[in-house]
């Protein structure tokens, strides 16, 4: 992946590098610099446009070779559409586009011209910043386990690239803004990380031990085992892994930003399953592999709490995660037995294969009786009924706080992390109601989406604000985006990283008082 530290933000001036990228929006009128630049070249740029009807649609991009008179081995002429038009994100996809686009520089520097069209404010810092963490977020590679070295000439990473200049009206407060983002881009990076990791090697232990060291960062961690666990009565967590020879474990990792310590925090809680195989209730064996990533919930929190600890957040924010792996064995837990989970509740199993919810289940007890916040969000890889219903282009909502959702929804339509609201309410709850225990793990074929997030609720006292985020369509093979071409997307850290500094680092008076 791209190093951000090649990327500096520079006053207008004249250009320098190997590559050059300009910008040109639909009305086709070149920016000062672009009009320069054509100028001394003869007209080669604007002939260019002409030759392939090139009319700055957003993120289309023409490649002029060696353009004569000017010192670049290709300028890039980068369509952003309308400017009047663009929010950040919009500025962010254009990065991923450059980013694509510089793949084939060996140990050379990029230059980004970023500037007004004459016609209206220059771009803003903030979406010169975005521009920087699209490149960055595109340039992610996971190649761990690749021995055979790429071509240089097909090396697609950025990894030739010595330095990139972005040349700005506001260096100072791009470059502001840019340090906030590049550490949600490093936790972005995190969870793609964790997420595309094999099973093999990322198992429960050794996903502890990668969030114990965050404390290098300023977290808090605290590691529990299964001695602690049972000392917790967390059976419904333990049960889950009693299958597999590997150790299950849940993780606290809290960031105190605040100068009142004591303040209540806000609590994000992951589902951490390494390798989900059903357990007695089998899975098919095609697609089977996909399981590694079934700890898609917990690699959201992972990377959403290094980020805030890097850009040093000014709010208390606690992250809990149950590490387990669901395997067969003799020992593994049965369709038809009946678990206590810490809240006292009694559980039927009836399918093995749905454990997400036994995990989040007890690490929601947890959070409520230790932790005790201001209001929580769970995210899992819950359900495959949530692909049947939206696809992979959205995560779905569920909450019982109407603020708390719309927040959510607002920060997803922001970062295009979107996610839809599905309802909650008691007349689902007859589905998972069960003959010989307080519930079922189960409800049947219909609303499963639904029914997996009732079963969540009852698990979630009436007074604490609470959403669940089911990103099972989001977080892993989702579609290839202008910022990731990973299997392993890290969906949900810039969603939660919008919430949490829009809504809860600057709260209004309003908000404050209540």
């Amino acid at each position: 992946m791209i190093d951000p530290s090649i990327i500096h933000f520079v006053p207008l001036k004249k250009p320098e590098g190997q590559t050059l990228a300009l910008f040109i929006d639909e009305s086709g009128a070149l920016p000062p610099t672009a009009k320069f630049l054509d100028q001394k070249s003869r007209g080669t740029l604007s002939k260019a446009m002409g030759a392939t009807d090139f009319k700055g649609k957003s993120k289309s991009v023409i490649e002029v070779l060696a353009p004569a008179e000017l010192p670049f081995d290709r300028v890039l002429m980068t369509g952003v559409g309308k400017y009047e038009d663009h929010t950040p994100n919009d500025w962010l996809n254009i990065g991923g586009v450059l980013g694509a686009k510089f793949s084939g520089l060996k140990n050379g520097v990029a230059g980004v011209v970023a500037e007004t069209n004459g016609k209206g404010a220059p771009i803003s810092g903030e979406s010169v910043a975005n521009i920087a963490l699209g490149m960055m977020l595109r340039s992610y590679k996971f190649k761990k386990y690749k021995t055979k070295k790429p071509d240089p000439a097909e090396n697609d990473d950025l990894g030739g690239v010595s330095k990139i200049e972005i040349y700005c009206s506001s260096p100072n407060e791009a470059s502001s803004h840019f340090a906030h983002l590049q550490a949600v881009g490093e936790g972005v990076v995190m969870a793609r990380d964790l997420v595309n990791e094999p099973a093999n090697v990322l198992g429960p232990l050794e996903f502890a031990d990668r969030l114990r060291a965050f404390e290098d960062h300023g977290l808090d961690v605290e590691v529990l085992d299964e001695g602690k666990l049972a000392e917790l009565k967390m059976l419904a967590l333990l049960g889950v892994g009693q299958g597999s020879d590997k150790p299950t474990f849940a993780v606290v990792m809290r960031w105190n930003g605040t100068k009142n310590k004591r303040a209540k925090p806000i609590a994000f809680i992951g589902k951490g399953v390494t390798f989900d195989t059903g357990g007695i209730s089998m899975k098919p064996a095609a697609g089977m592999e996909d399981m590694k990533g079934d700890m898609g919930g917990a690699a959201c929190v992972a990377g959403l709490m290094l980020e805030l600890a890097k850009r040093r957040a000014p709010v208390n924010v606690v992250g809990v995660v149950g590490l387990v792996e669901n395997m067969n064995s003799g020992g593994a837990q049965r369709p038809g037995d009946i678990i206590i989970s810490m809240s006292g509740q009694t559980i039927e199993i009836l399918n093995t294969d749905a454990e997400g919810r036994l995990v989040l289940a007890d690490l929601l007890t947890y959070t409520q009786e230790y932790i005790k916040p201001k209001f929580a969000v769970t995210l899992a890889t819950l359900t495959g009924a949530i692909i049947v219903a939206l696809g992979k282009e959205y995560a779905g909502v569920f909450s019982n706080n109407d603020q708390l959702c719309e927040r959510l929804v607002s920060a997803g339509q922001d970062t295009d992390e979107k996610v839809w609201r599905l309802p909650l309410s008691a007349k689902y709850d007859k589905l998972i109601d069960s003959s010989t225990a307080d519930m079922k793990n189960i409800g049947g074929r219909d609303a499963g989406s639904i029914t997996a997030a009732q079963f969540l609720k009852r698990f979630v006292n009436n007074d604490l604000p609470w959403a669940h985020i089911d990103i099972a369509g989001t977080a892993m093979a989702s579609p290839s985006t202008d910022i990731n071409q990973s299997w392993g997307s890290g969906f949900g850290v810039r969603l939660l990283d919008r919430l949490v500094h829009r809504y809860y680092e600057t709260p209004s008076p309003k908000d404050a008082a209540s």
